[in-house]
């Protein structure tokens, strides 16, 4: 469904204005228009006219039809008089109501993809009312990078920094009209379609009108996430064994087995249809819960002075991990969560998912992966001795790095020697050093299969299907204002 919401790009007094005309004709019993509406909601950022018509064309048509009545009614210069007067006068008609009742739909068969997915966009042009349109042009920018390809498209296109995504139609009265182009996205991040602009004029292209409503819509991409053996892990137990023999708690999901019904035994426990079949209450054993929770702590600095920038592609491997971990975890069903010292686009606060076991919780960490960006709010140190103590005791935290400074060192070795589980990821080019004690440690240098240029079709795994299937907001109109305008006549 399209993000539609108020802006600060339109004047409060314009809004105010609308707002009590919209009133005015509540109270008088008359219909109000959707562009009214709309205008009185915030939802108009721009109204205005254009015109290739010169203020001289009705003194020169008046001037024409007065000679041609001073020269005994000469045929020719009424006649182009009075066309000139037509020609302003219609084509002045039409500009006012070109854009009324026109309604534009974005559709898209999914909002959440992995890098290089194709994305299916569908336009849906509606001319409402009985004029027609001998032109209508839609504008939506959307920022790249983004290859295009579709109707309108002879050739792939490939843009870099700003995407516009044009379209032009020809309608008749009450006349409909569709079109579908495919986008594909080779980077991760946030992609926002919007706001879009209307453009349309009279027959003979004198006078048109261009109004741009505030209308966005956000595509996410994910991170590429790789199987760990890919990136040279131990596909099975990569962060050690966990064994629970006895628990005070157990796993409600895994069920062992079924024993007699006890009085300390919990009513919501009982097996019922175990209990049908033996003629006694039985109820359901569990295993003991391991409590296994996995926070992944992403370090964006690629250089030990965090604050002098990075490499771009040695961090975009470094999400990449990140994510791999998150996934895996997820397969095996247990809490995951991240906690990155890069900040959201226009913020500076450090990104924090706490873990959780939620269905959707591999989606929430993958789309603030997807969201991060290269500039660093703090020390990856400090994040990990602020947030390890909101932790549980029996958490296993995973430190995903490019660089081991002394101070990121140090505080491995102060987490370990406190009785937490700790695995470091570094992604450098020299191995570790071997003063890290029993912290297990994974060094995984940019040669590794995953990260080469020729590997990057991505396998197809579990995790990723299910993430394409996180279901897609049904398109609406950009402005469904009918049901609205009939409650407010009511109201």
């Amino acid at each position: 469904m399209s993000d539609i919401r108020l802006t600060e790009g339109i004047a409060t007094d314009h809004i105010k204005e609308a707002r009590k005309r919209v009133k005015q004709a509540v109270r008088a019993g008359e219909s109000i228009s959707a562009e009214e509406l709309a205008a009185s909601r915030g939802l108009v950022l721009s109204d205005r006219e254009n015109s290739i018509f010169s203020d001289a064309w009705v003194p020169i048509a008046v001037t024409c039809i007065l000679l041609g009545l001073l020269l005994g009614r000469n045929i020719a210069l009424l006649s182009l008089g009075l066309m000139l007067l037509l020609v302003v006068a219609v084509g002045h008609w039409w500009q006012k109501r070109a854009l009324d009742d026109v309604y534009y739909q974005r559709e898209f068969d999914r909002t959440h993809v992995f890098p290089g997915e194709p994305v299916t966009l569908r336009l849906h042009i509606h001319n409402k009312k009985g004029l027609p349109l001998t032109w209508l042009q839609f504008y939506d920018p959307l920022a790249g990078p983004v290859q295009v390809t579709g109707q309108g498209f002879k050739q792939p296109l490939l843009s870099l920094e700003k995407f516009g995504l044009t379209s032009v139609f020809a309608l008749r009265g009450h006349d409909y009209g569709t079109r579908e182009i495919t986008l594909q996205f080779p980077e991760r991040g946030f992609y926002q379609m919007g706001p879009v602009t209307y453009q349309a004029g009279d027959v003979f292209t004198l006078f048109s009108r261009e109004r741009a409503y505030e209308t966005r819509q956000t595509l996410v991409v994910y991170p590429q996430v790789w199987p760990l053996e890919a990136l040279g892990l131990p596909p099975k137990e990569p962060f050690g064994e966990v064994k629970v023999h006895r628990s005070l708690f157990t796993d409600p999901l895994k069920t062992r087995g079924i024993r007699d019904y006890q009085p300390q035994d919990r009513f919501r426990d009982v097996h019922w249809k175990a209990t049908a079949r033996r003629g006694s209450l039985q109820t359901k054993v569990y295993d003991p819960s391991t409590g296994m929770t996995t926070a992944v702590f992403l370090n964006v600095a690629t250089s030990p002075t965090y604050w002098m920038g990075g490499d771009p592609d040695l961090l975009e491997r470094l999400i990449a991990v990140a994510a791999s971990v998150l996934n895996y975890g997820a397969e095996q069903k247990w809490g995951i969560g991240v906690y990155a010292n890069g900040a959201i686009p226009r913020s500076d606060q450090a990104i924090r998912v706490k873990p959780s076991r939620a269905p959707d919780q591999l989606r929430h960490t993958l789309e603030a992966l997807a969201a991060v960006t290269g500039f660093a709010t703090g020390k990856i140190e400090r994040l990990l001795q602020s947030e390890t103590t909101r932790l549980p005791w029996a958490a296993t935290i995973v430190l995903v790095t490019a660089v081991l400074t002394d101070e990121i060192l140090v505080t491995l070795l102060h987490l370990r020697e406190a009785g937490r589980r700790v695995v470091l990821l570094l992604l450098a080019e020299e191995p570790p050093p071997q003063e890290l004690g029993h912290i297990p440690c994974y060094h995984i240098p940019t040669a590794v299969p995953a990260f080469q240029p020729q590997q990057t079709a991505r396998a197809m795994n579990e995790t990723e299907a299910a993430l394409q299937a996180v279901p897609t907001p049904t398109a609406v109109p950009l402005h469904r204002l009918d049901d609205e305008r009939e409650r407010g006549t009511d109201g």
